[in-house]
């Protein structure tokens, strides 16, 4: 059997709760010691970074991906097992989710829900069954599905949408769901 790789969305910032930094890194560290791969986006600054440190100090296999426009930025992590360099921000969410058999979006901004819908949608048009998690760090999520919750409830999908998502609340709920979905 392959190595499952686990496809992590999260902030290039750490947030204003310390709560973030301890779910990034015991997910990085859980990930590596289930013997799974972590694909992220490649940066060393933020949860991402705290996430792809606490895997390699786990042992764990790293799989980066970041656009050329981004190494400055996200200050690109060259020391990961696999490092990869895209054009365009659209072919690093194609390679990372292409190279992955879940999604787990920890907290983050703009680009992790740019993510996580684009993951979302391609999840309803049938293009993909990757089982995807909300790690809702302190109920960091909740206005996110009470969005999903009201974009249902108004006749703008199906609730079959809401199936495609699981929340989480901390980093042990996460890695008992991801091991149910993978086995």
């Amino acid at each position: 059997m392959s190595t499952k790789s686990i496809c992590v969305y999260c902030g290039s910032r750490a947030g204003d709760r310390p709560a973030y930094a301890r779910e990034a890194d015991a997910l990085g560290r859980a990930i590596a010691e289930e013997g799974w791969r972590l694909v992220y986006g490649a940066g060393d600054v933020g949860l991402m970074g705290l996430t792809a440190r606490a895997a390699q100090e786990a042992g764990g296999d790293t799989f980066g991906v970041i656009p050329t426009h981004l190494l400055e930025w996200e200050v690109g992590k060259r020391d990961l097992t696999r490092f990869i360099v895209t054009e365009t921000m659209h072919e690093r969410k194609k390679v990372m989710l292409m190279n992955a058999d879940a999604i787990v979006v920890l907290p983050g901004g703009a680009g992790s829900l740019d993510e996580f819908f684009e993951v979302l949608t391609w999840r309803q048009l049938g293009l993909h069954a990757k089982p995807i998690f909300l790690l809702s760090v302190e109920g960091y999520w909740d206005p996110l599905t009470t969005l999903l919750d009201h974009v249902v409830d108004h006749g703008f999908a199906d609730a079959s949408l809401l199936d495609f998502v699981s929340t989480t609340g901390s980093t042990s709920e996460t890695m008992e769901a991801l091991r149910r979905a993978l086995s």
